[in-house]
């Protein structure tokens, strides 16, 4: 039962120091620096920590929960430590989710070098894993934590403990009766391969055995044509069903006889079923498959709020941490808070609040590095600009010096457009949203002055009414006479100039914007505000979005950095709906589900009838559409569920599953299984959930497995969130993701998906 990581702990230098332990010092601040004795352990996967060498360890993280290693240089904690230890010292560890950073520095550059080495080889092992060698990982993990006396076999004692550790509630009879079957050797133990011939008579699946007898006409394999008439009838692929056959057989059939026979045994029906070509989510939607060449108007476009922010609104912490996790995880649209800072420096904080600050340089820096590693679509930078003269200037420099030609400071062709250009035209462009003088038209014509009738028209500069009819450009010694009122109340042309396609104005409603705004401008909207006007002028929000941008963010009564349900708003065709995303939750598995999509890119097709200024549809009051549909969810089985809380031991889960959709009102419900008692092992429900859904086009689906509990609020164990749009039909699988949006392998469970078109309606009625 050898696993990759096996073999490499017994022949690696850096592991085999890794597994002898290092004293390093852990830093949380400036102010919090103390020793820690950290070592790799045994099963070469976890890495525990003690005060000393021979102290009492804890565990300290998986090595699947780490996402990378950086050096001490890449690192804002450990650069502003750079007087007390040498840089090369030190080093972070970046986690996966929202889990904060853990910044290490050695005793010598020699040890840091060790265990960045080690561990970025451990990463790259445990992410190249396919899905059998995760599956040969995930036992050797559970062998280790099963050996308590890591003498490497198993009593059945310690196999009844195990048992326990993995959610399993069973006769303890028939538990004995599967260890002896598997103790082929008659020692009384279970040593490694014998472990794993255990865990797959423990793990049988009963129900994708009757399944499997059910297509096949003798019990013992799938032939071509009857694997094509499963792909056809159940899994409803259709045309594409006979080619698809070949393929998939080639690809899971584990016996070379089988793959030459072209037929498929219950092992590789299980291992189809299992895999990314079995999952709920549409391939064909993980790669770029939607149009990227219509204007930006026409896309949801994944936003975040005060970027900057890795804690409340209030009180937190401000960091290019936030800057880093948002563009990594495909975000956008990101917000830049900008004051005066001393010595010159603008800096990036929640203004009036008492969160921390960080040079605006550093966040440049930080956006240049990161803007395209996940996505090479258009990245804009939000600026709420609250800086004098000088200090905006000292924005532009490092605006202009640091982004470079990534920075977008013209039309792309140096002519005026009739719309906002597309993300593939953009491809690779930094463009900044904030507060212009002046029109679009204005610098195109080369005005080297904007007069008092254009700044009284301008919305956004934020410009008193009894602004001076002398030209903006005013000598900067009269403007240091008064440095309050020109803080509060003038823009620098130069910082106004690097804003081309999204200049910020005032929305007052949607009349006066048709008459009076250009598609290049954008209003932004509180929550309380938007929602307001979906409810009002649900069809006029709609068709103002199918023309110019529209940004809202989160009411300033969240200070906890809670979100609110971006569905809402994506049903008007909102484009930028900005979220806390430090904070995970409900929201953000919406948020997170839709942006699933389209290679996570960051930017969502838009439906064709949120693309329309002409449109009719309302999504407060939706018109019998055509394309209304049921949905039949058939909640099977579970796999493997997760302690909810592993310091009990004895505590086993009792799970259900709620399915959740949200859409529009109408169209937004849940329903939920019974809870089986006792099983988080191979939970059976078998259970049937119906849903009507009139605009499936915008529907998201939430599945979340919980822990019952009759005394208080259920425990969450799992959830996986994706758009009706990209859901397969037929026996799928959904693999479960933690509240942090993480993976929780195995963790699954098993469902049947059946669509059904709705009748057309009757005459009278109308599509919207």
């Amino acid at each position: 039962m050898a696993s990759l990581i096996q073999d490499r702990l017994t022949t690696d230098q850096d592991l085999l120091q890794m597994q002898e332990g290092t004293l390093m010092r852990k830093v949380r601040s400036k102010s919090w620096k103390k020793p820690r004795y950290f070592r790799l352990q045994n099963d070469g996967m976890t890495v525990w920590h003690a005060r000393q060498a021979r102290g009492s360890e804890k565990p300290t993280f998986s090595i699947s929960d780490v996402e990378t290693v950086r050096k001490g240089h890449d690192s804002e904690l450990l650069r502003s430590l750079a007087d007390e230890f040498p840089l090369e010292q030190g080093f972070t560890i970046v986690f996966h989710g929202r889990r904060p950073n853990l910044d290490l520095i050695a005793n010598s550059v020699e040890e840091a070098q060790n265990w960045m080495r080690g561990l970025q080889l451990l990463v790259d092992l445990v992410t190249s894993m396919d899905q059998k060698e995760r599956l040969d990982q995930w036992l050797s993990d559970l062998f280790q934590r099963g050996d308590k006396n890591q003498d490497g076999r198993m009593t059945f004692e310690e196999v009844r403990r195990l048992l326990r550790l993995m959610n399993v509630e069973m006769d303890q009879e028939y538990a004995f009766g599967l260890f002896q079957e598997a103790d082929m050797s008659n020692s009384g133990t279970l040593e490694g391969e014998e472990f794993v011939y255990f865990y797959q008579a423990l793990t049988k699946r009963i129900e994708v055995h009757e399944m499997f007898e059910q297509f096949s006409d003798d019990g013992q394999k799938l032939t071509l044509l009857e694997f094509v008439d499963f792909l056809r009838e159940e899994q409803k692929e259709r045309e594409r069903a006979s080619d698809l056959a070949l393929e998939l057989i080639d690809r899971y059939e584990p016996s070379e006889s089988g793959k030459l026979r072209h037929v498929l045994s219950l092992d590789g029906f299980l291992s189809y079923l299992c895999s990314k070509d079995g999952d709920i989510f549409n391939p064909a939607c993980l790669p770029i498959y939607q149009d990227m060449t219509q204007p930006l108007t026409h896309y949801f476009i994944n936003s975040s709020h005060n970027t900057y922010l890795v804690g409340d609104q209030l009180c937190g912490q401000s960091s290019v941490e936030g800057y880093i996790r948002a563009l990594k995880r495909g975000c956008r649209c990101v917000e830049v808070d900008v004051w005066d800072g001393p010595n010159g420096e603008p800096i990036v904080y929640h203004g009036h609040t008492l969160t921390s600050r960080i040079l605006f340089k550093d966040v440049v820096a930080t956006v240049k590095q990161y803007a395209f590693q996940a996505s090479e679509y258009p990245l804009i930078l939000s600026l709420e600009n609250h800086c004098t003269w000088e200090q905006q200037l000292t924005m532009v420099r490092h605006l202009t010096e640091i982004l470079d030609d990534q920075l977008l400071s013209s039309t792309l062709d140096g002519l005026l457009p009739t719309q906002l250009p597309s993300p593939e035209q953009l491809k690779g462009k930094i463009l900044v949203k904030g507060k212009k003088l002046g029109t679009l038209e204005d610098d195109l014509e080369d005005e080297e002055e904007v007069t008092e009738p254009q700044l009284e028209r301008q919305q956004g500069s934020e410009l008193p009414l009894e602004s001076p009819s002398k030209p903006v450009t005013l000598e900067l010694s009269r403007l240091n006479k008064d440095k309050k009122k020109k803080s509060r109340s003038v823009l620098c042309p130069a910082l106004s100039d690097l804003v081309v396609y999204l200049k910020s104005v005032s929305f007052r409603s949607f009349t006066h914007s048709k008459e009076n705004y250009h598609f290049y401008e954008i209003s932004s909207f509180s929550e309380t505000k938007a929602k307001s006007l979906v409810k009002e002028a649900g069809n006029e929000f709609v068709q103002h979005n199918a023309w110019q941008l529209s940004r809202v963010y989160p009411s300033g009564l969240r200070t906890d950095s809670s979100n609110y349900n971006p569905q809402e708003l994506w049903n008007v065709g909102c484009q930028m709906v900005a979220m806390n995303m430090q904070t995970a939750g409900l929201e953000m598995d919406i948020c997170d589900g839709l942006f699933r999509q389209n290679s996570g890119c960051g930017y969502v097709l838009k439906p064709d009838f949120l693309r329309d200024i002409q449109s009719s549809f309302n999504p407060e009051k939706p018109l019998s559409p055509f394309k209304a549909q049921t949905l039949l969810v058939q909640v099977i089985s579970g796999q493997q569920l997760p302690k909810v809380n592993n310091t009990k031991e004895r505590s086993i889960v009792d799970p259900l599953v709620r399915v959740e959709i949200y859409g529009i009102r109408p169209d937004t419900t849940c329903q939920e299984t019974n809870y089986v008692e006792n099983n988080g092992f191979n939970p059976y429900w078998g259970q049937t959930l119906c849903f009507r859904v009139l605009v499936p086009e915008l529907a998201m689906l939430r599945f979340v497995v919980q822990d019952y509990d009759w005394k208080s609020r259920n425990d969450f164990i799992g959830q996986y969130t994706l758009p009706w749009t990209c859901m397969k039909q037929g026996y799928r699988h959904i693999h479960l993701l933690s509240k942090d949006g993480i993976s929780i392998h195995p963790a699954s469970i098993f469902v049947y998906i059946c669509i059904r078109e709705m009748e057309e309606p009757q005459p009278g009625e109308s599509e919207f």
